[in-house]
């Protein structure tokens, strides 16, 4: 059987990720090595945090291949075990977890950080995709098959809201929206879930004062009015926008970035893709947006072209997260949204990041080589092949 996977994986997707993890370690290199200098006393090797990235590369990459491995359906008889681990680990790090600007979201264990938000997100998207995959038959019934995972998604979402990780309890809810309008639900109670949530929405944002710390207030007025106080909180999108404006068509060079130097603060996480625009301009804007679009492209037709519900939801979940999470992100340094925290895909620092976004991209590809076998089979043999999945 997994002599047969690996004829029919979809390696462009391989590739894809790839260059962008290659090109994120050259950038966070790049983008880290004056801060390794400035930040630590007494400072820390230039490649510090290249070194720590590639450590994290290997325990992603295992993952990967663990995912591409096994066969995606064996997930969805564990949904329940995979959404419990990740609600518990919700749970302890807002008891447990340490503090670092102002958010509580990380547990330390042996000297490494996990951020249980990350294995929220592929863990919420699993159960989605089995569940309304189970819910098939009687998916027109709101108070069955749409309601549990409805509380599901608000009880994830205030979790990680609380942390406070604002950014991440956003893309959350986005890319749950996707698999809801893909999970096959009444047109009417799709409509009657927007309304809904837009009152949400529009409850939240007059409640913002209350509802919100002085940190979070301060990165909405900084994105939407940086200039009001450029020194504090419009500090780090106005460098961002030095950044991006000195960049021009074909950048500074590689390694000749000037906000890196203590100008952008942490240029090597939410914010590395102004130092991509600044060292390499539009070449390398559209060298990393056209990779992350290729990818997100061939997922979604990944998740269309699969005959199995729970695949096809799966493809779709991890395809927005890819999305979503790029499109905070790019919103963030470029002002169109308020700065969140939330990383860019393969390419920002940040070890459970990548090794989750790492396992994530393995059941994409495992999914892909189950739908070119069943559509490269003859007819007759295509009853049988899920039957041989697990």
């Amino acid at each position: 059987m997994i002599k047969k996977l690996f004829k029919h994986y979809d390696y462009s997707i391989i590739i894809a990720m790839a260059l962008l993890i290659a090109f994120g370690l050259v950038m966070i290199y790049s983008s880290s090595m004056a801060v390794t200098v400035m930040k630590f006393d007494p400072p820390r090797p230039s490649h510090y945090f290249f070194m720590k990235q590639l450590q994290w590369l290997a325990v992603g990459t295992i993952a990967f291949l663990f995912a591409m491995i096994l066969p995606y359906k064996i997930y969805e008889r564990f949904m329940k075990m995979i959404l419990l681990a990740s609600l518990f680990l919700l749970v302890l790090v807002l008891m447990t977890g340490s503090v670092y600007n102002y958010s509580q979201r990380w547990i330390s264990i042996g000297g490494f950080t996990l951020q249980p938000s990350e294995i929220a997100k592929i863990g919420l998207i699993i159960y989605l995709a089995a569940i309304f995959s189970r819910k098939q038959g009687y998916i027109s019934d709101f108070r069955r098959a749409v309601l549990p995972p409805l509380i599901i998604i608000v009880v994830v979402f205030f979790l990680v809201a609380k942390q406070p990780d604002l950014g991440t309890a956003v893309i959350i809810l986005g890319v749950s929206g996707v698999m809801i309008v893909c999970s096959g639900m009444k047109a009417k109670h799709l409509y009657s879930l927007i309304g809904l949530c837009f009152v949400a929405v529009s409850i939240i944002v007059l409640t913002l004062p209350v509802l919100m710390t002085d940190e979070q207030l301060s990165r909405i007025t900084g994105a939407y009015d940086p200039f009001a106080d450029p020194e504090d909180s419009g500090h780090q999108l106005i460098q961002s926008y030095v950044a991006i404006a000195s960049g021009g068509i074909i950048g500074r060079g590689l390694g000749n970035s000037i906000q890196k130097y203590g100008f952008l603060p942490e240029p090597y996480t939410d914010f590395i893709m102004a130092i991509v625009i600044e060292e390499l301009g539009l070449f390398g804007t559209l060298f990393v947006i056209g990779l992350l679009g290729f990818i997100v492209f061939k997922g979604f037709m990944i998740g269309i072209r699969s005959q199995d519900t729970f695949g096809s939801l799966l493809a779709i979940g991890i395809s927005s997260l890819i999305a979503i999470q790029s499109f905070v992100n790019l919103g963030a340094i470029s002002g169109l949204l308020p700065i969140t925290g939330a990383p860019l895909p393969f390419i920002s620092y940040g070890g459970t990041f990548l090794v989750l976004l790492m396992f994530s991209m393995g059941i994409l590809v495992n999914i892909s080589a189950f739908v070119n076998m069943k559509r490269r089979q003859p007819q007759s043999s295509k009853m049988d092949l899920h039957t041989k999945m697990v």
